[in-house]
């Protein structure tokens, strides 16, 4: 087994030492490499919680201290920074995963302050039975964000229900108002039931990213049913409403930006359609997020604009944001576009923390624009704004623990690679943990686009691990032919028990590995 071994190591690091140590994964962690994301995250991510939240129902002030209660669409926002930080601790830190957790369970059963709808939840436990009538609202926009919210828990707490209750919205209040458009052979959605509401991207793109998602998670019970309608959400949008392949609708917003991007990019990785196809949704995903961050209408000196002072377009930049870092963690996406997006994420979030009043905290308020510090009243300050600039630092976070585990797991993976194990020694035992942890490894660096930030640290661990006690035996075996000199000394095996004499043929031990005099030693 130790020449099989040497051939499937070589074998496993030629199909993955691109991967592991790809230019773009190298690029990203020498820029993020020693930076303080995470402990940034951490005071950012509390003070949105502690100055907005309000915490017995799950559910956020549009300002500070002031409730309002048709304040629906911009809850999913504002939760999802709460999902991510539970993503990031849920394995680390239990205690602090737990309070996220209750958090976004309140956040559920109060129905994410729907003022539409049924009557909210007895319990925090999704009842796949009814409670997807707890989320129906009049906007179809709202319920798509709130739906891609679901979508987002389940996936985090890794709950299957929270994705069924998402998919019943779809099917029962979604979807049931889509009309068909003969001339691009797409579905187009109205973004309210009034009558003459029409199109828009805002409902258009995440729509598009539902189904998608959807699909993923229920493909094989539906068959292409969700696949069909993402596809045709996305030909209208494309024919309708994308301009010069780079903007979506007029003017454009971030938020319709990055929703559009992540549409592109997840339908790369559920379809089936040919390369070229593909490599037009990676082409446009890019581009509409590289508008975002350096067109002159999406920014001002380089740093993402102010895009307004209400409740709804302060949070824009929250929704654009966990959209570009997925992209960045993409390893099917091209390399030089995600080190550009890397590094325009970290530019605007130095700018933001520079510009962080910290001498209150846990209260902590943001501007509209990152540039420029805070100066209003508190009763002024904004969730939308703090939400805005909450996600950004907790979702550069995620990208600087991704990118620094990924780093670390595929540097330790190409060093397990070089494990020398001479012949003779196939069938030992004491490789299992070793080869088990390498092909962990090697699954989750060959899976591209699952940002599983607590599987990489186990697998970082244990192949740690298991690589020393690899190396230590495999190092540590002496070869000896049986002699007479073996008679003369205790033999053991390596469970530590004593060979007895009944065990020697002929004056020699069957061959295999002992302990002889104190010393490992491999009997020929």
């Amino acid at each position: 087994m130790f020449r099989k071994l040497a051939t499937l190591l070589l074998i496993a690091l030629s199909a993955t030492e691109i991967f592991a140590q790809s230019s773009a994964t190298r690029s990203i962690y020498s820029s993020i490499r020693g930076e303080t994301y995470e402990t940034k995250a951490d005071t950012t991510t509390h003070a949105f919680i502690e100055s907005f939240m309000i915490k017995d129902k799950g559910y956020f002030n549009v300002s500070y201290k002031h409730y309002a209660f048709n304040a629906y669409w911009t809850q999913a926002h504002a939760i999802d920074v709460v999902v991510y930080a539970y993503e990031r601790y849920k394995n680390i830190n239990r205690t602090l995963a737990n309070r996220y957790l209750n958090y976004i369970k309140l956040w559920y059963k109060n129905k994410a302050n729907n003022y539409a709808g049924a009557a909210a939840s007895t319990t925090t436990t999704p009842n796949t039975t009814r409670d997807y009538k707890m989320f129906e609202n009049p906007y179809t926009d709202d319920m798509c964000w709130i739906t891609l919210t679901l979508l987002h828990i389940s996936e985090a707490t890794n709950t299957k229900s929270y994705a069924t209750v998402a998919r019943q919205v779809f099917d029962n209040y979604i979807i049931t108002r889509a009309n068909e458009d003969e001339a691009t052979g797409g579905l187009w959605l109205p973004w309210n039931t009034d009558e003459g509401s029409g199109p828009n991207a805002c409902t258009q793109s995440p729509a598009t990213l539902v189904a998608a998602k959807l699909h993923k998670i229920f493909g094989s019970e539906t068959n292409t049913k969700y696949l069909e309608y993402a596809k045709k959400l996305y030909t209208y949008a494309s024919k309708k409403m994308l301009k010069n392949n780079d903007h979506i609708e007029e003017p454009p917003l971030s938020y319709t930006q990055g929703t559009f991007a992540e549409a592109c990019r997840m339908l790369i990785h559920v379809t089936d359609e040919s390369a070229t196809i593909k490599n037009k949704y990676k082409q446009t995903a890019y581009n509409c997020l590289n508008y975002a961050f350096t067109n002159g209408w999406c920014t001002h000196n380089g740093i993402l604009r102010d895009e307004g002072p209400s409740g709804d377009q302060s949070i824009f930049k929250a929704i654009l944001i966990p959209y570009a870092v997925n992209f960045v963690l993409d390893e099917d996406m091209p390399a030089q576009n995600r080190i550009n997006l890397s590094k325009l994420i970290q530019k605007n979030t130095q700018t933001l923390w520079k510009n962080l009043d910290i001498s209150r905290y846990p209260i902590i308020f943001m501007n509209y624009y990152w540039g420029t510090k805070w100066t209003g009243a508190d009763e002024d300050a904004s969730m939308g704004a703090a939400c805005s600039g909450a996600s950004l630092v907790e979702n550069t976070a995620r990208m600087y623990r991704v990118i620094t585990n990924r780093y670390e797991l595929g540097t330790l993976y190409k060093e397990c690679s070089t494990l020398t194990i001479e012949p003779g020694h196939e069938e030992d035992k004491e490789f299992a943990e070793f080869l088990s942890a390498m092909a962990t490894a090697k699954a989750i660096l060959d899976a591209p686009g699952d940002y599983m930030i607590y599987e990489y640290l186990q697998a970082i661990e244990a192949l740690k691990t298991a690589y020393q006690k690899a190396l230590e035996y495999a190092t540590g075996i002496e070869e000896i032919y049986n002699s007479p000199f073996v008679l003369d000394k205790n033999v053991y095996d390596l469970q530590g028990r004593k060979v007895e004499n009944s065990k020697w043929e002929n004056g020699k031990l069957p061959a295999g590995i002992y302990v002889v005099g104190g010393r490992k030693v491999y009997l020929r």
